[in-house]
């Protein structure tokens, strides 16, 4: 019984242990966030701009801004230069930590974001035949994609 309870409890304070670290490092990368985001606000810059300043794409540096990708040394020089009033600390901590890349369904409740993954759904079958017929069986890799967002003009003459 001593046994049992002692692992009991063991299971129950690793849980907990771990819990509160997941906890406190999304709270600690929400205020981070939040703190580069006003940098960004200061600089007065886009996304592109800042994207074009550190020699990525716009989507890259949106995930960098947000805490969805890894900082490199090498990037982190040209940020510091782009947002000078971004702390030593946040920079450092965006080098040192890896993101936590997650979900929440309840973005799915954002229209724009709807309307995107509403047009994965409908193409997603079709896109998927077309890469299997020209490149094979696989799948497509995350780890390489390039993003960059922009405009487009449509068939009516339209800004898209």
């Amino acid at each position: 019984f001593a046994l049992y309870t002692l692992v009991n409890f063991f299971d129950f304070s690793l849980a907990f242990i771990m819990a509160t670290t997941a906890s406190n490092s999304v709270l600690k990368t929400a205020d981070r966030v939040q703190r580069v985001l006003q940098a960004k606000s200061e600089a007065g810059l886009s996304y592109e701009d800042l994207a074009n300043k550190l020699g990525v794409t716009n989507t890259y540096a949106a995930q960098l801004i947000l805490g969805q990708a890894k900082l490199s040394p090498a990037t982190a020089v040209k940020l510091r230069e782009a947002l000078p009033s971004l702390s030593e600390e946040d920079v450092q901590d965006m080098i040192d930590n890896f993101p936590m890349r997650s979900f929440d369904d309840a973005i799915l409740k954002e229209p724009h974001v709807y309307r995107m993954y509403e047009a994965v759904t409908h193409y997603g079958q079709a896109i998927k035949s077309i890469v299997n017929e020209q490149f094979g069986d696989g799948i497509m890799s995350a780890i390489d994609f390039y993003c960059d967002v922009g405009s487009t003009t449509g068939k009516l003459g339209e800004k898209r």
